[in-house]
């Protein structure tokens, strides 16, 4: 597996707000996960199907891929899609922009110590326009391009490799999420790039490297490989102990309010501990008040086949039929025939009430409260 970078682009967001964390984390393994690997598929798929896009010849890796299925093949058409209308923009003022596909760039220059790079999924250069573009395939967290550090450092690892044979002044940063319906866009000076670069990135940069700085926990903590035995992150959201769970009735609604921003994290923080210890425990730590079990399991067919064999044989019918779902039905008549056959037959009913923070980009329900001022 390659070495990722002390200072890696998709790490910033963490060792920007918590420097020490940069070095603290090599001493934790980087264990992968289903969750990765799945991006990293998608990816793959992503760059295959831009590239062919633009008329390169390439191979498709969806054999080669675990995770491959419908819903990839949905989200990597989106993403093709989502490129070729950037890139057609870049083409309204130049008629022949540069698209680079899964581009390694390097931003060393800017934080100061050799190695620091990072891939970008597509970069395109236009005259005075670049252009950043980055697919996310998780589900979990909403991404925003606006002064997102991943892609500013891809930014200058660009400005790093073009800014001579072009006059960059405009930088798009774009993400593609499309699990979570997202794009997002923002656009800065090549000026603005710099500035961060020097008064953010840089100083942070250092103490990284250095392993110095203030501990810091936050949201940027999710990723990191020391959440789980943080002594600040612990100490984040042990402060939630000063309100009583156990009488919530007697809380105020300014108390809920204080409480709210911090549950998730707190939750995350949770488990994170308790995935931690479960994994001491296995190899042999004792924790007082605790023991390892064997959780609960589902019977298995040994072969599938031959199951079906054997109960045919019996008389019996071992399928069910079934009628596809969306997904799978658009796979298998195409997009166009899908809306054409099935287009009025599909409905899209409201999605469950969730709490979440103001910054949300989704537009507020409407409450028993509204409904009320209405009348």
């Amino acid at each position: 597996m390659a070495k990722h970078s002390l200072l890696s682009a998709s790490a910033s967001h963490r060792w920007i707000a918590c420097p020490p964390s940069a070095r603290l984390s090599e001493n934790y393994e980087d264990k992968p996960s289903d969750y990765a690997q799945a991006g990293t598929d998608c990816h793959e798929l992503c760059a295959y199907k831009v590239e062919k896009a633009l008329g390169r010849k390439v191979r498709n890796p969806a054999k080669k891929l675990s995770f491959y299925d419908a819903e990839m093949e949905d989200c990597s058409d989106g993403y093709r899609d989502f490129v070729m209308e950037c890139v057609a923009k870049a083409k309204e003022v130049c008629p022949d922009p540069l698209v680079l596909v899964e581009q390694k760039l390097d931003y060393s220059h800017y934080v100061g110590i050799e190695g620091s790079f990072g891939t970008g999924d597509c970069i395109i250069v236009a005259d005075d326009m670049l252009y950043v573009v980055d697919y996310k395939h998780g589900l979990g967290v909403m991404v925003s391009a606006e002064k997102n550090s991943q892609l500013s450092c891809y930014a200058l690892g660009a400005l790093d490799l073009f800014d001579g044979i072009y006059n960059i002044e405009r930088i798009t940063l774009a993400i593609y999420q499309p699990r979570r319906a997202n794009i997002s866009l923002y656009e800065m000076s090549k000026d603005e790039l710099l500035t961060w670069a020097k008064e953010t990135l840089a100083p942070a940069a250092k103490l990284a490297q250095e392993g110095k700085g203030e501990f810091k926990a936050g949201d940027h903590c999710r990723f990191c490989r020391a959440k789980a035995n943080c002594r600040k992150r612990a100490e984040y959201n042990l402060e939630m102990a000063k309100y009583d769970f156990e009488m919530p009735a007697t809380l105020e609604d300014t108390e809920i309010a204080a409480i709210l921003p911090r549950i998730d994290d707190m939750i995350s923080w949770a488990g994170d501990v308790k995935e931690y210890a479960l994994q001491k425990a296995l190899s042999g730590t004792k924790f007082d008040g605790f023991k390892v079990v064997e959780g609960r399991s589902n019977r298995k067919y040994t072969d599938d086949e031959a199951v079906a064999k054997a109960v045919k044989d019996a008389g019996f019918n071992p399928y069910e039929q079934k009628l596809l779902g969306i997904t799978a039905m658009s796979q298998l008549l195409g997009k166009k025939k899908f809306e054409e056959i099935l287009g009025t037959l599909i409905h899209k009913p409201a999605g469950k009430p969730v709490l979440v923070s103001d910054t949300d980009k989704r537009p507020a329900m409407n409450t028993a409260a509204d409904d009320f001022k209405e009348n």
